[in-house]
This record gives C-alpha cells, structure tokens and sequence, in this order.
C-alpha cells in the first residue's frame, strides 16, 4: 500500500470511527441515565392518595356484562386507590358525533357502581382515530367537528356519566386545534361541574425528540409531545392521564427508569390543581413497542414512585391509572397493591 492509500486508508478508518462513536455513544449515555433514574430509595409516603384510576371496555356498556360481573368488579376494587373508571362509551365518529346506541346499558353500569362501589365515579371514555398521519379519521382543524365533539360530551352527561375522559391518538405536539377543543369542552363540564380528564402521550424524553421523529418517519410520526405543550393542556383539564406504556424500552430497569423521569417531566408542568396520572401496563404484548418482560407494573410503580418522590413528594392530586381490564392478570393486580397501597 502507497503513502497516498495508506492516509486515504486511515482517513476512513477515523471517519468510520467517528460514525460508530455518534451511533453508540449517545443510546449507551442515554441507557446509563434511565438505569441510574431507576436507582435510589423509595418515601415511604409516594403511595396512593386515593385518586387511581382505571380504563374498563366497551363490554360494560353494550350489554355483555352483567350483575355477577358488577360484583366481581367491586370485589376487586375494594381497598384500592381507583377513584375514576374510564369506560369505553365510544369510539367517535370521524365526524364527532357518538351514535346513542354504543351505550345502551350505560345506565346499568352508572347506577350499579354508584350503589355498590360508592365513591367511584364513572367517566365516559370516547376516542377516534385523528386524521394527522393518515388520510381517514377525525380533522380536529375542522371547526364543525370540533362542535360535534362538545355536542357529545354532552350527550354523554346527559345519559348520566360522572365526567369525560378523551384519548384522540395520533395527537401530535402544539396541535392549537385539540387546545381549542379542551377550552370548548371546559366550558361544559365546568357548567355541568363534573371532570374534564384526558389521556395523553409521553413527554420529549430529550428537547425537541418529537420533532426529530416526525422529521425521519415515513408518515410524520411524533410519539411525544414537548413538555411545553403538555402543560398547555394539563391546564386545561381537570385530569391527565399519561399513556406511560410502549415506551420501545427492552429491559424492566431501562423502562423503570423512563417512567420516573416521565413522572418528573409531567409533575413539573402540571399544576396542582389538575390530577396527574401515570399510566400502568395491565397488558401482555411483545411487539417494537411494548416487550410485557421489560414494561411491567412493578417497574412503572416504583418509577413513579421515585419520580414523585424526588420532585413533589407533597403532591397531593396525583395517582396511577391501570390500562386494561380485558387484558389484566392477577400478577398485575398483585404488583400495583404492592407497589403502590
């Protein structure tokens, strides 16, 4: 090999260098950072305050459950922290409106926890697909539909349930339009004074992640809000729920840790007056977005629990919101009376 190849050869080999160091380093300083998150002694007072809650399926509403099913559920719940149930009323229309017959025995479910789990309240969940990253499902930009969604709302109150609960995916950050959507909505359930409570995506694990992935995806996928916009509309609700679940993570410690700092980012821009939740994984998948092995209910308690107690432990309106009941198993339930009672 000639002087000339030989520098050309060792030029490659430093740029070669350079790209692996730029690939690896960051995920392993990042890794290293969820570990030690994970790290460190629990207070003993980052438990329950009594303000859990719980998303329960469409089968509560449409006639497939029945009284035996009732009293299981109170059964279970009894001793837990779970104040609110989420139960799936919807989904939407792509237009906003709710057709009354997804929830036909929506009175059975309301009466009978009220008289047999006394205290807990029954929020209608309703949902749809948002057209951001796709040609079909609900145009939040479009001012009609957002009417149309209030006008549900209302609906919903007036069949009798105890507030509203909102999970529109895929939302992405500094959407105006959904912002505009919660201050409709406030104005009614703050005139019906019953919760406005939303579930909402993860928070920009490092300053502008949501960008960069919609940038680099093929459909302009973003995954997280900014931490801005989080708060933009925990301010807004009454209640906030973070779907702190398919988190990509491999292993238990790595999501453990990213939960805690899930926790810190949230409570840092959620204002006392607003419910924060963090979400647990009461489901079993493997697939790129949730390894059940490595996202468990263990580690999402105890992350939350680190992240309350390091950066608001006095919080008081805080609590851990299980999703789902149709995928549960006894080992979850277990892990959060543990964890977290």
């Amino acid at each position: 090999m000639d002087g000339r190849l030989r520098r050309v050869w060792r030029r490659g080999r430093w740029w070669i260098l350079g790209l692996v160091l730029l690939l690896v380093v960051p995920p392993l300083f990042g890794a290293l950072a969820l570990r030690v998150s994970y790290m460190g002694d629990l207070r003993d007072d980052a438990r329950t305050r009594g303000k859990d809650a719980f998303w329960i399926g469409h089968a509560w509403v449409d006639g497939r459950k029945k009284d035996a099913d009732l009293a299981a559920l109170a059964a279970r719940l009894k001793g837990s922290g779970i104040r609110d149930l989420y139960v799936h009323a919807g989904p939407l229309e792509h237009d906003g409106t709710l057709p009354a017959a997804a929830y036909p025995r929506a009175k059975w479910l309301i009466d009978g926890v009220h008289r047999t789990m006394p205290g807990i309240r029954v929020q209608a969940w309703l949902g749809d697909v948002l057209a951001t990253e796709g040609p079909v499902g609900l145009r939040l930009e479009d001012a009609g539909s957002r009417r149309a969604v209030v006008g549900s709302a209302r609906q919903i109150l007036d069949a009798g349930f105890d507030g509203v609960h909102f999970d529109l995916e895929p939302l992405h950050s500094d959407d105006r339009d959904y912002l505009s959507l919660l201050d409709g909505l406030g104005e009614l359930t703050r005139a019906r004074k019953v919760p406005l409570s939303v579930a909402a995506h993860q928070i920009d694990p490092l300053p502008g992640a949501h960008s960069v992935l919609g940038a680099v995806s093929s459909n302009g996928s973003e995954k997280w809000w900014s931490q801005e916009f989080f708060g933009e509309v925990a301010r807004r609700v009454d209640q906030i729920a973070v779907m702190s679940y398919d988190t990509w993570m491999p292993l238990e410690s790595l999501y453990g840790g990213y939960v805690a700092q899930q926790t810190a980012l949230a409570l840092e821009v959620t204002p006392e007056t607003t419910d924060l939740l963090m979400g647990l994984p009461f489901f079993h998948e493997d697939d790129l977005g949730h390894h059940e092995d490595a996202e468990t209910v263990a580690a999402a308690v105890k992350g939350a629990r680190l992240g309350l107690g390091r950066t608001d432990p006095g919080r008081e309106r805080f609590g851990l919101a299980l999703y789902v009941d149709f995928a549960a198993e006894e080992a979850d339930w277990a892990a959060y009376r543990a964890g977290w009672l």
